[in-house]
């Protein structure tokens, strides 16, 4: 009995020491490596990672490329409102009328109260209410329109409609405004406009009929804020200042998409090397 569970215990060390050789060989069909499941290079949040850095970076320049045409076009027209006003020609060539928007202009005429056009409503200064757009009548016989300024809509009905004789009056070229897909459609029968539609104005006035060109002449203020102040309370058309009012917001939209594009490109990065460190192979725990 005792021999027998003496040769068991010698088969049994036999064996451990064998699986131990077995496992320190050096042979390198018994020293296997574990290597862990790849994960893919092409899933769809790396490719969706790699293609937003480059669009935003492409928008950022694009918005870049606006910014610097913006500032040129400012620019511009700051040039042209710094010149001497000029006189308006009896019949004006409307094709280059663009070129000449924000040039200050000299008019002299009578006001054409009868058509007096009110424009909004708008906000001045916290104040709602109007611009007043009245045809003048100039001597050389031809009509252009003249956007008076704002008045409260407290003053709609009793706004003073300025004098009967002959005035003259510092105005910019201006254009139609721009109009976006909100706002209403303007009722002329109705006497309701929500935006500077120069033609349809000067058809309201009369039209080529009665000598009435489709030229938009805002009409100048240049007092000091107390002088404003009064003519508003007063019910009295108050002009704009002679500034540049173009809308330049390309800045912010240039920081914005190079701002995402570095943020998405700094998510893409890691992502990588944290894949990268996943497809490594490593090696069988003992």
């Amino acid at each position: 009995m005792l021999l027998r569970l003496a040769a068991s215990r010698s088969r049994w060390r036999n064996a451990i020491i064998q699986t131990r050789r077995w496992f320190r060989s050096e042979d390198p069909q018994a020293a296997q490596s574990y290597t862990a499941r790849k994960n893919s290079w092409y899933s769809p949040t790396i490719l969706f990672l790699g293609f937003i850095p480059v669009f935003t970076f492409a928008l950022g320049t694009w918005q870049l490329q606006r910014l610097q045409w913006k500032i040129a076009l400012i620019d511009e027209l700051e040039e042209k409102l710094q010149r001497d006003p000029i006189l308006l020609p009896k019949r004006v060539n409307l094709s280059v009328v663009p070129e000449f928007v924000y040039r200050r202009v000299l008019l002299r005429g009578i006001w054409d109260h009868k058509h007096t056009m009110l424009l909004g409503p708008r906000v001045r200064d916290g104040s709602h209410g109007y611009h007043v757009v009245t045809p003048l009548v100039r001597s050389d016989g031809s009509t252009v329109l003249v956007d008076r300024g704002f008045i409260a809509k407290d003053f709609v009905k009793s706004f003073a409609r300025g004098e009967d004789g002959e005035v003259e009056i510092l105005g910019m070229l201006r254009t139609s405004h721009t109009r976006n897909s909100f706002t209403p459609d303007n009722k002329p029968s109705e006497g309701t406009w929500y935006w500077a539609d120069v033609d349809a104005m000067a058809d309201y006035a009369g039209g080529e009929s009665d000598n009435v060109q489709p030229v938009f002449i805002e009409q100048v203020f240049e007092g000091h804020s107390g002088d404003a102040a009064s003519w508003l309370s007063k019910g009295i058309p108050l002009g704009r200042p002679a500034t540049v009012d173009v809308r330049n917001a390309h800045l912010s939209y240039v920081i914005t998409w190079y701002s995402l594009s570095a943020f998405t490109t700094a998510m893409l990065a890691g992502l990588v090397m944290k894949r990268r460190a996943q497809n490594r192979a490593r090696p069988l725990p003992r």
